[in-house]
């Protein structure tokens, strides 16, 4: 059973699911769903500047999800790998009750996984943006580096304490790579504070980075994006060093109604690096259907 408080414009709520609390922002309103999802050790703040351009014409609902940026933990026993937060994604959506969503992703892989496991019935169109598919899991030098962390005791505790000092962040191996202008420290902090703090949060990141299916597995799931017949556009960095371009060539290729549209002078987090520019390639999108 799922319970949620009503919210307000803007107003941070939270929602009660199978694997524990997951908080989220809603901007309210009658406008059509935008539901916009980020990756690993970050939170909702990932889309304020698109959510700004958004929200006047669209209800934007931003949880931050299970990977590393939450504040509560989750439940001792739950299903924190790659499909189980897919699945957690689809049980957000039924328990606001948001159908007919377009479905906005960056960095966070999920989509194939949602599709083949058939939980995308809520879903009207999807955006993906440069973000982990096929078998890039976890995904390039960052990845790499985080599942060898996550695979040694202390690992994360450790790699996450390094990321208190500022040029840490820009160096390959963790931050540097993932955008072309530093995110704001202030931000970033926000995002690393409960790994900074918790060990029950770093026991939640660790199970998802360590979630992840064999490569057939992985690839067989990007296959059933064939099955996903709604509207889809794929946004990708044109000079992303994490999510090579070709996989957003590929993902475009694959779904049937799926259009492409690479974005220049950005790498993998495009919300930060060209938030205008998203912002207006998700607005045209939307204004099609």
């Amino acid at each position: 059973m799922t319970e949620h408080s009503q919210s307000t414009p803007s107003s941070a709520s939270e929602v009660q699911l199978s694997a524990g609390p997951v908080a989220y922002q809603d901007t309210g309103g009658d406008g059509p769903v935008v539901v916009l999802l980020h990756g690993v050790a970050m939170d909702g703040s990932l889309w304020r500047h698109v959510v700004a351009d958004l929200r006047p014409d669209y209800r934007c609902v931003v949880p931050t999800l299970p990977l590393g940026g939450h504040r509560s933990p989750m439940k001792p026993d739950a299903d924190l790998s790659v499909l189980g937060v897919a699945r957690l994604v689809a049980e957000f959506l039924d328990a606001l009750d948001l159908t007919d969503v377009t479905l906005v992703m960056n960095d966070w892989g999920g989509a194939q996984a949602l599709v083949a496991d058939g939980r995308d019935q809520r879903i009207g169109k999807l955006v993906i943006t440069s973000c982990e598919a096929f078998d890039n899991f976890p995904p390039g030098l960052p990845g790499s580096q985080l599942y060898a962390s996550a695979k040694v005791p202390g690992g994360l505790n450790l790699a996450f304490a390094l990321l208190r000092f500022k040029p840490m962040r820009r160096l390959p191996m963790t931050w540097g790579r993932m955008s072309k202008r530093p995110v704001p420290d202030r931000v970033m902090d926000a995002w690393f504070r409960p790994l900074w703090t918790s060990a029950e949060i770093r026991r939640d990141l660790r199970r998802y980075v360590l979630g992840v299916p064999p490569r057939t597995e992985l690839l067989r799931w990007a296959e059933k994006l064939r099955d996903f017949d709604r509207p889809a556009l794929v946004v990708w960095a044109a000079e992303d060093k994490v999510m090579p371009p070709e996989h957003g060539r590929r993902l475009a290729e694959l779904l049937p109604k799926g259009e492409l549209i690479e974005i220049a002078d950005s790498r993998t987090l495009i919300p930060e690096d060209q938030p205008q520019q998203l912002a207006s390639a998700i607005r045209a999108f939307l204004r099609k259907f």
